[in-house]
């Protein structure tokens, strides 16, 4: 990539490249909760079988993308606009994992549109890759009200898909933006903080796996985009080894 168009993409996360003088003070690590955690006053929602993984597992991507258009497993299909299976190169070295859609992307039918896709096309482009070049899906495929937290029960009816999907793809690497998308991943609750920074193996496969924040987040914490851009790099190196 040309440098004049790199430093744009660059410029566009608040990155300064090759930047020698002292940086301004981080905010500390934000504060987060467990990736499980229910809200107090939620109802008990209705449970269903759980998506038969044996069967899931050996679906190819036309059919895998129909069963999960057409997925009635939990309740968040009777207020999604639509499933949002899953865009970009099905043979990728790069597969982008998300938490869930929101508003746009329930409308679209998408992953990351709006202005978090922008930045993350923006935060692509500046390791020298595009949106057509990497497989983008969240853990979630339906919209979850009023962009609450994925419940347990709902993220173990979508996961078999989201398995499929890297299964499919078979990455050389997963960049998991966001700590709900960390952490059920890894299956753990460990903060964003501690998550961020090194190798993590996903699956049984052992996909190597690097975490950095949802660009959502770095539109409301712009400071924080320079560790991002240091994720960025962790996540160029692992890929390449």
């Amino acid at each position: 990539m040309e440098r004049e168009r790199r430093s744009r993409y660059l410029q566009a996360m608040g990155i300064v490249e090759w930047q020698r003088r002292d940086r301004v003070a981080e905010p500390a690590a934000q504060s987060v909760q467990p990736a499980h955690a229910g809200s107090s006053g939620d109802a008990a929602p209705s449970r269903q079988p759980v998506p038969a993984a044996g069967d899931i597992s050996r679906l190819e991507w036309d059919a895998l993308q129909a069963r999960v258009l057409s997925c009635t497993a939990c309740d968040l299909h009777k207020s999604r606009t639509q499933a949002v299976f899953g865009v970009g190169s099905r043979d990728a070295d790069w597969m982008i994992v998300g938490e869930a859609p929101g508003a746009e992307e329930d409308r679209r039918g998408e992953p990351f549109v709006g202005r978090a896709g922008q930045l993350l096309d923006s935060m692509l482009h500046a390791i020298g890759l595009d949106r057509q070049q990497v497989y983008i899906a969240n853990v979630l495929k339906c919209r979850p009200p009023n962009n609450r937290d994925p419940r347990p029960e709902e993220v173990e009816q979508c996961e078999p898909y989201l398995q499929r999907q890297v299964a499919l793809v078979q990455p050389r690497l997963i960049l998991a933006v966001g700590r709900i998308a960390a952490q059920n991943l890894l299956k753990t609750n460990a903060p964003l903080s501690r998550l961020r920074g090194r190798r993590h193996s996903y699956g049984e496969a052992g996909t190597p796996l690097v975490v950095t924040y949802h660009p959502a987040y770095l539109l409301r914490s712009p400071l924080e985009k320079r560790k991002a851009w240091q994720d960025l790099k962790l996540a160029r190196e692992v890929a390449g080894r």
